[in-house]
């Protein structure tokens, strides 16, 4: 692969959803790497026709380097769809194909092909109804890659907030978070703030799980029992460390402004604002992985699919950050 010209490899998400438009969308622009789309090629003309975004795709040469996106080319990895996809109607014979295009776009990586994988957003509801165990993007690539630990950070602008645990039920999390797994996450997330992001030594807050942190004992007590524990012991180890500290002031901006970084410890307790800050031009970014992911801050926008007012914008910013990331690797 060229040093100087990456490939980018981009899956087209859920078939029934936006991700194929948005990658025909995102193919009308001049790009400084080659993007190889990944999935039912067919399924993407299909979907950049009505729209009037011409299209022309030629099959991946993995033997010929990359050259940088021209607009209205693209070059394509064929992973087909067991069925015809209609826009916003969800079909669970699909389900095995998206996961099989998720599959082979990650193998591109791996084999050195492409420099990061870029991805459209699948519906995770549909691929467990076809019988599929599949809890995300995040936990899935970490298996394949035989990951323990993997890090989702979502950025928006100057804010980044990574979590402690992902997609599990709020019943779960308390029992989910124990010294083990916060110090791996807390170790991940210093480590890629350092390595892919050039911070020289990060500044992390870290949140309590419990109203006010805890209030001392009162309102839980896991801020006593494992995260602060865990916090000292890793300040001793030189990570830079704020914590745990409330989550209710912790995004004030003067708080955010003595932090590179925020670990939250569930989905919904750092995600919300994460997403008023930035939504739709945010970037999620795997971290802890031996290859580099980025994808989308939303969903698959059924209702939206095929109607060709789906925002671009955060696939934008997600193969943006991609680009910089590779570059800097």
């Amino acid at each position: 692969m060229s040093t100087l010209t990456p490939r980018i490899a981009i899956t087209l998400g859920e078939p029934a959803g936006v991700g194929p438009e948005l990658v025909a969308r995102l193919a009308q622009r001049s790009w400084s790497a080659e993007l190889v789309a990944v999935g039912d090629l067919a399924l993407l003309a299909e979907r950049a026709a009505p729209l009037g975004l011409p299209l022309s795709i030629r099959p991946l040469d993995a033997s010929r380097a990359p050259r940088p996106h021209e607009p209205g080319e693209l070059v394509g990895l064929e992973v087909p769809l067991a069925t015809r996809a209609q826009p916003g109607v969800l079909e669970p014979r699909n389900a095995a194909a998206v996961v099989a295009m998720l599959d082979a776009a990650l193998d591109l990586c791996r084999g050195g092909v492409c420099a990061a994988l870029v991805t459209a957003p699948v519906h995770k509801a549909v691929i467990n109804d076809a019988g599929i165990p599949f809890r995300g993007h995040t936990e899935h690539l970490a298996a394949r890659l035989g990951i323990a630990d993997p890090v989702m950070m979502l950025m928006a602008g100057h804010l980044r907030v990574a979590l402690a645990t992902t997609h599990l039920a709020l019943r779960a999390v308390p029992d989910a978070i124990d010294r083990r797994r916060l110090s791996a996450v807390l170790t991940v997330l210093d480590h890629d703030l350092r390595a892919r992001f050039g911070i020289p030594r990060p500044r992390i807050a870290v949140l309590g799980l419990n109203p006010h942190a805890g209030e001392g004992g009162h309102l839980g007590r896991e801020e006593l029992e494992v995260i602060g524990p865990t916090l000292d012991t890793l300040r001793a180890a030189g990570l830079a460390l704020r914590g745990p500290l409330p989550a209710d002031t912790a995004f004030t901006p003067a708080a955010l402004a003595e932090c590179d970084a925020v670990l939250a410890m569930y989905h919904d307790q750092g995600l919300p604002v994460l997403k008023h800050a930035g939504f739709g031009h945010a970037v999620n970014v795997t971290l802890g992985l031996p290859i580099l992911r980025t994808s989308v801050d939303h969903g698959t926008a059924l209702d939206l699919a095929g109607t060709g007012r789906a925002d671009p914008g955060s696939l934008e910013a997600a193969l943006e950050t991609a680009l910089g990331l590779a570059s800097r690797r």
